[in-house]
């Protein structure tokens, strides 16, 4: 494949007006909600570094929801794919994707990709990049549940866009550790802490609760991953018993916009009084809710770092979690997937003043709030722009190693 010849660089108005050095462009390429909340502090810090240009790309695997993420960190995407189509299947998402974000990873001149966490887009647009001959920079690598059925396909995913990847970012030690396992250069490995946690403290001061509580605690829940479908009606009716048993809660639950997820929990739990179900939040509500919360009820990935960052213990809705770190503070407890199970756990719980032991945000296993600012530098370093940012170490560590 040919090199491109070196662009000269020249000082431009950037759409905040203020003036800034074009130099070598950064596609940030990611497809989801999540994905976006988590990339906008590297985009943020990387405005900030003179001779980096951050450039958006969006797959479009979520629509409105990833547009009013965005709105709210004030950042505006370059390119969309739009791959979505109703019900479409993960086959058909991935062959849209790769011929797509090829072709747009060269028109828009990409000197270094980066892309996030376990989504398909991550693991595709991170092979385009790879077949293209542009490095590739993995954010929240090296995470591990070591099963490829949970979370599927987001283990695969991560998984193999570690094996392509140039740069890493793996947000724990324990994450880095797994990537020395299967063989990375540790030079090439830099951890930055969680970007999650940059984005809930920014975001949760800025957006307003989207229920009254009436003097209720709240439990804020999220269920939709895939593995979860099969059973998914079930564990709504253990949910609805839950809450049935404690009146003197508030249940809000609000719903994946998937027909698949709508369809098992909206008739099981649409009658059932202290449970409120609501359209998925604008991030600021999102980040409001949680921070109100008394225990989060979820299967999602990001939101056990999220309760971890604002202090609020998290149920995990599975069996395996590829963020441990916060079984070993017990901030999370892993509830399993079985109906009667999570019945139990979630009553065991709230009964008994949770059973686990909220963590102080300072001493959040998750990180520190400047991880995208590590991630930013990480990338000018690689490009000749900057020196290589100093790793994170979390409080406990850096104490049991002194």
């Amino acid at each position: 494949m040919a090199t491109r010849p070196e662009r000269p660089a020249v000082t431009t108005l950037n759409t905040k007006g203020a003036l800034r050095l074009k130099g070598k462009n950064v596609v940030l390429a990611f497809g989801t909600r999540p994905e976006a909340i988590k990339m906008a502090p590297v985009h943020l810090a990387m405005e900030r570094i003179a001779g980096l240009t951050p450039r958006i790309l969006l797959s479009g695997q979520h629509r409105e929801q990833l547009q009013q993420a965005l709105s709210l960190f004030g950042i505006e995407a370059e390119r969309n794919l739009d791959v979505m189509t109703e019900r479409q299947t993960l086959p058909g998402l991935a062959a849209r994707i790769l011929p797509q974000a090829a072709r747009l990873l060269k028109e828009m001149e990409s000197d270094y990709v980066l892309v996030h966490g376990d989504t398909l887009t991550t693991f595709v647009v991170a092979w385009a990049a790879f077949l293209e001959g542009v490095p590739v920079g993995h954010v929240e690598a090296g995470l591990r549940s070591h099963s490829l059925s949970e979370p599927f396909p987001e283990e695969a995913n991560r998984r193999l866009t570690d094996v392509l990847s140039d740069l890493d970012f793996p947000p724990t030690e324990g994450a880095r550790r797994n990537l020395l396992r299967e063989g990375k250069d540790p030079d090439r490995l830099i951890v930055t802490g969680q970007t999650a946690v940059d984005a809930v403290r920014f975001a949760a001061g800025k957006g307003r609760l989207p229920v009254a509580p009436e003097g209720k605690q709240v439990v804020t829940v999220t269920l939709h991953r895939r593995e979860n479908w099969p059973r998914l009606a079930a564990l709504a009716g253990a949910l609805a018993e839950v809450a049935r048993t404690f009146p003197d809660h508030l249940f809000v639950y609000p719903v994946h916009l998937n027909p698949v997820v709508r369809e098992a929990v909206v008739p099981v739990l649409e009658a059932v009084p202290n449970v409120t179900l609501l359209d998925p939040l604008e991030y600021g509500e999102m980040a409001a809710l949680l921070a109100a919360s008394r225990l989060i009820v979820t299967d999602s990935g990001g939101l056990q770092e999220e309760g971890a960052a604002l202090g609020v213990p998290v149920a995990v809705v599975r069996n395996v979690t590829e963020r441990p770190e916060g079984l070993l503070t017990g901030v999370l407890r892993l509830v399993g997937t079985e109906p009667e199970g999570v019945r139990e756990e979630l009553s065991a719980l709230l009964g008994k003043g949770l059973g686990l032991l909220r963590i102080s945000p300072k001493t959040n296993p998750y990180g520190d709030g400047r991880a995208g600012s590590r991630v930013a530098q990480a990338v000018a370093w690689r490009l000749g722009c900057g020196e290589r940012p100093a790793e994170w170490i979390y409080a406990a560590e850096e104490a049991s190693s002194s």
